[in-house]
Order: structure tokens, then sequence, then C-alpha cells
């Protein structure tokens, strides 16, 4: 089902069926994709074009029967629920609900509001926000969930679903303003998870949209009680209170969706501790905590792993922390399973690009997102250094791949770097790039490849989970101290850094000095130790395993979210 880009969209599957696992009575809503993101294409030269995704929607979920209406602008748009149950390893089920506006009942530009993600303008983006917060609370009513305990918000595209329980309240109390103790109410309920430092990450919209959106609210606060004045200034980061919403859109205030989320939420936390930190910087006004990401262990372990787990550590499914007995695994058992997986990688590559990966080669991987700040091309800065290395210390080859937003010009050219490189390098160091990223090629290089790279420009980098996949499969990482990593670093023992570690607010690039770290580690340390000291490379493979893979997964991550903000 592709209902997602990239990272936030996986670690929310994870969650969910973290949650199956563990048997928390928890539910997920989201909206329905039909053309998906995109299916990527890439020329000779590394071009990239899109298609659209075209799936069976009634292939994989099941239509709930129930219907509900949200107001936009002057019209009422109706939504139903695809239900799909993410089933845990004990059997229990957590049912996540598809919001879709293709109904005959609409027109034509609101059936294609649940087209496509991250698809149209920003007033398009915006009425989607109102079908997934506001839609997304109403149909929960309309499915039964009346008694919702917590509404957690991952990231601000949500945050409308505060709107929607204020006026709940004020109608309980049989008021159509909302006032102080509304919010109250309903800050008690809320939880927000803030994902990224990146600006483009947090969505501003103008005033004026939302008038525009909901023409008959103009009067939804009272802006007369305090709370609700200091909460409208809050969220439009205004100097003074507006006397109204409109007038608010007249002098051309903004809505940004990560404040109101955070004024509206009890409990907010960044996705690793360095991330808190950061996000302390950024909103100084809300208390941030932070709960480290993590990744479904069961999901991201190569099926030959998978195996070798079941025989020696039989529990590790139902109880992730019993990872850390992977250094008790015998060292040739986590070395053919290995080699299987790196040979299901090679698969692939010969499959999509017709090269025959040489197996016995030391294989570095690097996929992410194709954007500027997570620097694909950082090894590739100097393209004799990587000749030389290859030379000197031990042959090695690279696979990427990455998706860039349709509309990341600068993702795009990243992409065609690496293909210059590619034709650079020829036979010296052997790059390849896998098209169309998604689950499967992305599960296949987390697993396939001897190291995982990863090479942020700091601190932008909220988290991370590509690196935990690659843990879990026994591939160490070779990273920037940034997001998870500094959590999950432990000098040649669980994987290597470059550069040094950090504070939050030093904001300084220097790629120079990053390559050069990069070159050092891979020319003195690395390769030595994988050619020469294989053992030895061995027992850090296991390292990843029993320190990074035993506590980096969705498990340990959502029985924290219990303790810190569902049940407090």
């Amino acid at each position: 089902m592709p209902s997602y880009s990239g990272g936030l969209g996986v670690l929310a599957g994870d969650t969910i069926r973290a949650a199956a696992d563990i048997r928390l009575p928890m539910l997920a809503v989201s909206l329905l994709y039909r053309k998906g993101y995109f299916t990527q294409l890439l020329a000779d030269d590394g071009l990239q074009s899109e298609e659209p995704v075209e799936w069976e929607v009634e292939d994989f979920l099941q239509e709930e029967p129930q219907r509900v209406t949200v107001p936009l602008e002057n019209r009422r748009v109706e939504l139903r629920a695809w239900r799909y149950d993410a089933k845990g390893v004990r059997g229990f089920e957590v049912p996540i609900y598809f919001l879709d506006a293709d109904l005959p009942s609409n027109a034509e530009r609101d059936r294609n509001l649940t087209g496509s993600l991250y698809g149209g303008d920003p007033y398009y983006r915006l009425c989607q926000e109102v079908l997934l917060g506001i839609g997304g609370v109403r149909m929960l009513r309309a499915l039964g969930y009346t008694d919702l305990s917590r509404y957690h918000m991952n990231e601000g595209h949500a945050a409308l679903l505060t709107l929607e329980l204020l006026g709940e309240e004020a109608e309980k109390a049989g008021r159509e303003s909302i006032r102080g103790e509304d919010i109250e109410k309903v800050r008690s309920k809320c939880v927000f998870t803030t994902h990224t430092p990146v600006p483009a990450g947090h969505d501003r919209f103008p005033m004026e949209f939302l008038t525009r959106a909901f023409p008959e609210q103009q009067d939804f606060l009272d802006l007369k009680d305090a709370s609700s004045a200091e909460l409208l200034r809050r969220v439009l980061q205004a100097e003074t209170n507006f006397p109204g919403l409109q007038e608010a859109a007249k002098r051309g205030a903004s809505v940004n969706m990560t404040h109101l989320a955070l004024n509206m939420s009890m409990y907010v936390n960044g996705v690793a501790k360095l991330h808190g930190e950061v996000s302390r910087r950024m909103f100084p006004q809300v208390p941030i905590e932070a709960i480290t990401n993590g990744v479904h262990a069961a999901t991201w372990t190569a099926p030959s792993f998978q195996q070798t787990l079941d025989r020696y550590l039989p529990t590790w499914r139902e109880d992730n922390y019993s990872l850390r007995g992977a250094l008790g695994l015998p060292q040739e058992e986590v070395w053919s399973s290995h080699l299987l997986a790196k040979h299901e990688l090679f698969e692939e590559v010969h499959k999509k690009t017709g090269l025959q990966l040489d197996p016995d080669i030391f294989t570095i991987g690097f996929a992410r997102r194709a954007t500027g700040y997570k620097r694909a091309d950082l090894i590739l800065s100097d393209l004799d250094r990587l000749r030389e290395i290859s030379k000197n210390a031990g042959k090695f080859q690279i696979v990427f791949a990455g998706k860039a937003h349709p509309n990341d010009g600068g993702g795009k050219e990243l992409i065609r770097k690496i293909f210059r490189a590619k034709k650079a390098l020829k036979k010296s160091v052997q790059v390849v790039f896998l098209d169309n990223y998604n689950m499967e090629v992305g599960g296949k290089i987390t697993a396939g490849v001897d190291l995982w790279l990863n090479t942020p420009q700091f601190p932008l980098e909220a988290s991370g989970t590509s690196g935990m996949k690659a843990a879990l499969n026994g591939v160490p990482s070779l990273s920037i101290l940034d997001g998870w990593w500094v959590e999950g670093h432990i000098e040649g023992v669980t994987g290597w850094a470059i550069g040094e570690l950090r504070h939050s607010g030093d904001e300084s690039l220097d790629n120079a000095a990053d390559a050069e770290s990069l070159y050092d580690k891979l020319e003195h340390v690395i390769l030595p130790m994988f050619y020469n000291e294989r053992h030895k490379y061995l027992t850090v493979m296991q390292h990843a395993i029993a320190i990074n893979g035993s506590f980096f997964n969705t498990q340990r991550m959502v029985q924290q979210y219990i303790t810190d903000a569902y049940i407090r």
C-alpha cells in the first residue's frame, strides 16, 4: 500500500505493529492516497521523473459502512473509511482507518483530495489536513470510538483534530465558541511528537486559507476569553492579540500547525535525546521531552537472520530485549546469515541494473530520501581519494537508493551527481543506484550491505531509523553523531563515528572535515578490520544486534510512550 513517502510513514507502521505485539488498545487514522506517492523513473544520467502509483484499494482494505461529512468552504465533503488490521505476534489486532473522499456525492475537486500524497498547492494540502484532523475525529465517533483517552498527533499534519475536539467540548457546555475550560480539557487528552528540525517539515498556512475553508466559523474562538485569545496569539506567532479571525487574515497572519499542536498538547516529545534539545531551542515556550525512535524488529530483520535468531533466541519477537543474547551467537552462523542477506540484495541489484556485484567485496549502503541536508554525495567529495583507498586498503562498492521529492530540484541534482561519480569511478569503485526506493528495496539494502553510511548535516537529523534497521541485521554504522547515533554509537563496538560529538546549538558546516574523517575511518580502521581481522568485524556485528537492536526498536519505544505520555 503506497500510502507514505518515507521514514515518517514507515515509522507510523512500525509503531502500530509494535502496539499490536504488546496488545495495546490503540487505533490509527490516515488518509487514503489512491495515487500513492510516486513511482521513480531514472534516465541513464540519473534524471528523475515520476509516475503515479495506481493500486487496487479493495485488494488490501475492507470498506466500512459509516459515512461522515466535513465542512469545507460552503460545501459538505463526504468521507468513508477503509480498514486494515495490523496483527501482532500474539494475534492481537490494531485497526488502521484510511479516510477516503472519492465518493460520487462529492465534487470532482473534493474527490481528488485523497488522491496524492504531498500533491497539489498549499491550499490543497490544508484541505487534506482538514479531512485528516476534523474528518478523522468525526469518523472515529461514527465508528463507535467515543471514549478515547489520548489523541497522538504524529507531526503537525493532524493538528486540526484539536479544533474538532474543542468544538465537541463547547457543544457539551451548550456554547458555540471556545473558552479556556475547553482548551484545558482538550489539552489533557492530546500528545504531540515533532519529528524534524527542518523548517519545511512544519506546515504554515495563511490565516486567509482557514477563513476561506471555514467561512461559517469566524466566531469559533471566544476572543474575549483570555485563554482563547492567548491560544490564537501563540498559534499565529503574533506579537499582539487580534480582535477576530477575519482581521488576522486581513493582516496576513499565518497559522503554524506545529504551534497549534504544541499548544494543545499535555505532552510533547522529540524523537531522540539530541532532537529533544534541538526542539527545545526551536520552541522554548513549551516543555519538550524525548522518546528515541525505534524500528519493528520482526519486520526489518532479514529472513536469514530471523531463522538464526529463532534457533538461538526463540523469544526475540515477543521480547526484543532478548536480542542482547546475540553476543552468544556462533560467529560462523552470523556470517552465513549475513551472506544470505547479501545474496538477496545482489539479486535485487542484478534485477534492477543488470550488474553483478562481487559478494566478497566490502559493500557500503546509503539509502535515504534524496535531499541536500542528508548529503548522500559526501562520500563522493574526492573521487581520487576513493580510488586510492580502494587500491591500498581494500576494494569496496557502494549501493545507493533514494527518491527526491518531485519539487526538490536540489535532491534531483544530487541523484545526477551520484550517476556522474558512478561513471567516473568505473571499475575502481563500483557504484550502483537502485531506483524506486521502497520498503522492500530498503529492507534488502539495510540487511545486505557490510556497512551502513549516514552523513546528515548536523543537527538536522531528528532521529533516523535506517541505521537501526541495519543494526538488527548485524550491519554496523559509520555515521555523523546526530539523531539516534549519538545514543547508539560506541566507537569500534557498535560502529564508528564521522567527526566529533557536537552540542545541539552548533550549526557550523564543514563538508571537507566530515569527508576527511569518513575517508580516514574507512581506510585505516574499517576496511583493514573487515579484510584482515574478520573475527573482530563479526564481533562489531554482534554488538550492533545486541546493544542497538535490543534497544532501538518500536517495542521499547511504544512502552515508553505508554509510561511517559499515554497513562500519565
